[in-house]
């Protein structure tokens, strides 16, 4: 395997990341589908990730800033990674 292919699997990982967190901040506005399974291994696998930022940007009100971030910033490394290849 060539350094291209890691680079580009480390790119398509993050941005299958930043799709999950776009599908936790979805779900949050649904607060009754919390409690499903798969919804809870959907924030086991995101919380993590976000909390770092989360207690450095504390939310605004009701909105957490910290997943526009972390999303903004998986994709902006992910499309470097892919283009320095």
């Amino acid at each position: 395997m060539d350094a291209g292919a890691i680079v580009g699997a480390i790119a398509t990982l993050m941005e299958i990341v930043a799709f999950l967190l776009v599908a936790r901040a979805l779900v949050s506005w649904f607060p009754d589908l919390r409690r499903h399974q798969i919804v809870q291994l959907l924030y086991d696998i995101t919380d993590p990730i976000i909390e770092p930022l989360r207690r450095i940007i504390p939310p605004i009100g009701q909105i957490d800033l910290s997943v526009f971030i972390t999303v903004f910033s998986l994709f902006i490394i992910a499309e470097s990674l892919r283009a320095a290849v």
